[in-house]
């Protein structure tokens, strides 16, 4: 068969069933992904005569004849495409995963469907940027800038990687070939709890080309966390590789690795597994009840679980002063239940990796991961090998979320990999992704409050049941951070917090941006909006009287020794402010009917800027023999924007442009160590590691300069990449032969141990319109105003800051993991979950601070993570403002919405 791909044709016969996107990913045009392989996002966008098509749809051969572009032919000779300039000027991607198919599309659109782009973008979903800048690039508005030698902190300057990624060069983890690799699939169980008796392998050993069957039989007994934590005592040892017993449907029962990936499908097919089955409980309520099917009856309090024998993975209990008596001689009280839902982290690249052993037998790993360092350790415990004998690494990560702090593949990889001998591979499928993960935890939380005639908060209670699904990753960390910041940014004397999370039979919850503060936030926040409301007081006054301020103390039951959190800098009085001045500003007339309900809400959210307990980075840099630099960190890249936000943070110590910046990340191999790039610790923790490290190396060079010279070390300083003596100028590249032909490396290293802790502040204010008809909801107005010290990159923050609210308002109105009363995820899928697109997004203006954080690098804090948390809260506070009903739970759809609507105001149209 004949084939045209980017201009050469050539000659070569799918495979009988083929899609056209591995056909391309085959002959190595990686830059076409694979995010879904049911044509719901657009990663694998190609077009066919001119025409973007999703190539998981189409059947290989059906390009025969034809003209195929993939991103890496977009571009001509004489430089990138005018769409791929456009998205390199508006930086209009953050992990780029989704970029290459955007592109394209982009690329392909003509002026009537470019009036539409809600219609014509569709079927192109981007998880990181909330739209904004994809529609900035498509307008040709240029969002970057230049920085001079010494100046790049500040600036909104590009991402390093950017060329790569618009002409589909960048690698991710799946995007190289690897000579006789084997592939893993999973066959899983579709129980929701039950004992495995027997596995027959035969018929699976018999599939032409399966290599091995992989049981519980063939994997170590160690006991541990697939949560990946610096201090392990933070989640329970509750998990093996592979299990003899099966606690939720979808969980991994067996390994078959197979010359193909049919080849393995079809051996997992021809397992013959015989079950026991055992009683199972799905709703949480029901799993703290006496009598209760147990999820891990053998576990006990050494495998730091609170009590196994009551489902309870962690509890946490404690009152300052007395809330019920404060309660009763409170002017106002409010008490409300509300509910979340679990919610899928929906990274357009899944979970997988690849592992071999090398010459030197060391173990390889290459992961989707946020955490390499700390799942080399994992590996390394579990499977009794030596630290040097384990390297784990990440090449450009397709979108984390929190999802990737986890360790749901590397197991598998190492245990196949050890077994066989051989390489292997595993990439889980978008179905796998949504019942074999993890989501968010859903909760119930009870909130009691009461506040004095003057609208001082007198008492603040919650009772909160967390859902941590089969398994306890992440479930007493999200716990007890839900229950921290959340009531501990408000002044009160009277508080109480009882709080559990229990074990179901259903898919685990785990790590997910925000980290419980979404949850909790939804009716604490409901709660000072209720109160505001019942004294007359405005909303935004009612934070005022009773946030905390700089010199109070941030207190959240129970109550403990002295902890590290400072306010090292304070902008949430400015968030307010501003939230409250947009929000007061003219703004354009919508013709709306009778039928919709304008409303107001705002919310306010605080957090640590570092987890409790350490979380450590180090950073290397050197003098190249060029005169440039190169960096080395361990923190990854996944759309979080550290790979920028490190190299200006060096180029400003060492007055040079962030181009001179080479930066070298996230492998175990290049030494040191970093707990992760979770919790928004990329630019806190390890970019002050990096500025550590640069601004020793910049005494080094004056010190190593003056010395040449013949001259005071304090009579010299770094200016425009050379270093200025009394007056002389020697260049880097000069002073890196000087320093070679002394036999002396200049180079140094930093560290930063994540201790003293800072806050971090967002406030979110919205303007909807309610359909009392049929509980439809518009977005007419988006402001976040955000403390994130002294703005590191404000293009950057500020993508991070729309890509938040955008992920949140999909969280706060539709995105739900739908659970049956069997425990079953039945909607594991893109077109049956609703991910926001273009035309679901509303604008966000954002909003910064003026603060400059005594403890940050530079005067930076973080702002990846809490941009999320405040918005469903606010959005509620709309809602309620709206119609005059407090809606309790989540997500606000329309049918959910409708019933009460209809009691209120009666039937719709």
């Amino acid at each position: 068969m004949s084939f045209e791909i980017n201009g050469k044709t050539f000659s070569q016969t799918p495979r009988a069933g083929q899609c056209l996107r591995t056909f391309l990913r085959e002959l190595g045009h990686f830059g076409v992904k694979k995010g879904c392989d049911a044509g719901d996002c657009g990663a694998c966008t190609v077009l066919i005569d001119g025409e973007p098509v999703h190539s998981c749809l189409i059947p290989a051969f059906r390009a025969e004849g034809r003209a195929v572009t993939t991103i890496e032919g977009l571009a001509s000779d004489s430089g990138p495409h005018p769409m791929q300039q456009a998205f390199l000027e508006a930086q209009a991607f953050q992990c780029g995963f989704c970029t290459a198919g955007m592109i394209l599309t982009c690329a392909s659109l003509n002026q009537a469907q470019r009036q539409d782009l809600g219609d014509a973008l569709k079927g192109n979903l981007c998880r990181c940027t909330g739209y904004r800048a994809i529609e900035d690039a498509l307008d040709g508005k240029r969002n970057i800038e230049d920085a001079g030698a010494g100046t790049a902190f500040g600036r909104s300057l590009p991402a390093p990687a950017g060329p790569e990624v618009v002409r589909g060069t960048a690698r991710y983890t799946f995007d190289t070939a690897i000579d006789g690799v084997l592939h893993i699939k999973l066959a899983r169980s579709p129980h929701p709890h039950a004992r495995i008796i027997s596995i027959a392998k035969a018929a699976a050993l018999a599939v032409p080309g399966v290599a091995a069957v992989l049981t519980h039989e063939d994997a170590p007994s160690r006991l541990f966390s697939t949560a990946q934590h610096e201090k392990t005592w933070m989640d329970p040892e509750d998990t093996l590789v592979l299990d003899s017993v099966v606690r939720f449907v979808g969980q991994k029962v067996a390994a078959v690795i197979a010359d193909t990936e049919a080849a393995a499908e079809e051996g997992c097919r021809a397992l013959k597994v015989d079950y026991q089955i055992l009683p199972a409980v799905v709703e949480v309520t029901s799993a703290i009840m006496p009598g209760a099917p147990l999820v891990h009856p053998d576990k006990t309090t050494e495998h730091r679980i609170a009590n196994a024998q009551r489902n309870i993975v962690a509890e946490t209990h404690g009152e300052y002063g007395d809330v019920a008596t404060a309660l009763a001689n409170a002017a106002v009280t409010y008490e409300g239940t509300f509910t979340t839902q679990r919610v899928q982290h929906a990274a357009l690249e899944t979970h997988g990796g690849l592992a071999w052993l090398d010459a030197d037998g060391i173990l390889n790993i290459r992961s989707s991961t946020q955490v390499p360092f700390l799942t080399r350790r994992s590996l390394t415990e579990i499977f009794d090998l030596p630290l040097e004998k384990v390297r784990v690494f990440c090449e450009r990560v397709g979108g984390g979320f929190g999802g990737k702090q986890e360790m749901f593949v590397e197991d598998i990889l190492a245990l196949a990999a050890l077994k066989t001998g051989r390489p292997v591979k595993l990439e889980l499928t978008r179905e796998e992704q949504f019942i074999a993960t993890s989501t968010r935890h859903p909760m119930r939380v009870t909130v009691k409050a009461g506040a004095d005639a003057s609208g001082r908060l007198t008492a603040l209670q919650l009772d909160v049941l967390s859902n941590t699904g089969a398994y306890g990753n992440h479930a007493g960390p999200v716990l007890f951070h839900g229950c921290a910041e959340s009531i501990s940014v408000y002044n009160c004397p009277n508080k109480k917090v009882d709080a559990a999370v229990a074990y179901t039979n259903t898919v685990p919850a785990g790590a997910f941006r925000g980290y419980g503060l979404p949850q909790t936030l939804f009716a604490v926040e409901a709660a000072m909006d209720e109160l505001a409301r019942r004294l007359g007081i405005s909303p935004f006054e009612m934070r005022r009287r009773n946030i905390i301020k700089p010199g109070d103390a941030m207190l959240s039951p129970p109550p403990s020794g002295p902890h590290d959190v400072q306010i090292a800098s304070y902008g949430l009085d400015q968030c307010l402010d501003l939230v409250e001045r947009a929000m007061q500003a003219e703004h354009p007339d919508i013709d709306l009917s009778p039928d919709w309900l304008v409303g107001e809400g705002m919310a306010l959210t605080m957090i640590d800027t570092v987890p409790p307990d350490g979380h450590i980075a180090d950073a290397a840099v050197s003098l190249r023999e060029d005169g440039g630099f190169e960096l080395t960190v361990g923190t990854a890249e996944f759309g979080n924007g550290t790979s920028t936000v490190h190299r200006q943070i060096a180029a400003t110590a060492l007055a040079t442009t962030v181009d001179r910046i080479h930066l070298r990340q996230s492998d175990t191999a290049h030494g040191g160590h970093d707990t992760g790039a979770y919790a928004s610790t990329g630019t806190f923790v390890a970019g002050r590691a990096t500025q550590v490290a640069a601004e020793k190396l910049a005494g080094e060079l004056k010190a190593f300069a003056s010395r040449a010279m013949q001259v005071d070390a304090n009579a010299c300083k770094l200016d425009n990449d050379t270093i200025v003596c009394d007056g002389k100028r020697l260049s880097y590249a000069e002073l890196a032969t000087s320093a070679r032909e002394a036999g002396k490396m200049l180079a140094a290293s930093g560290n930063s141990a994540g201790t003293p802790r800072s806050v971090a502040f967002n406030v979110q204010g919205f303007r909807i319109a309610v359909n009392k008809g049929t509980g439809q909801i518009k977005i007419l107005r988006s402001v976040q105003a955000a403390d994130a010290g002294r703005v590191a990159n404000p293009m950057q923050c500020r993508g991070q800051v729309e890509g938040g609210v955008a992920q949140a308002l999909g969280a706060a109105l539709y995105e739900e993991v739908v659970i049956d009363e069997s425990g079953r995820v039945i909607n594991p899928r893109f077109r049956d979950y609703h991910l926001p697109s273009l035309a679901d997004v509303p604008r966000t203006e954002v909003l910064f601070a003026d603060t400059h954080d005594a403890l940050g690098p530079m005067g930076a804090k973080s702002m990846s993570e809490s941009p999320y948390n405040p918005v469903a809260a606010a959005l509620g506070n709309a809602l309620a403002d709206a119609t005059g009903i407090r809606f309790t739970c989540l997500p606000f759809k329309p049918d959910r919405l409708y019933p009460l609507l209809k009691e209120k105001f009666g039937e719709g149209l």
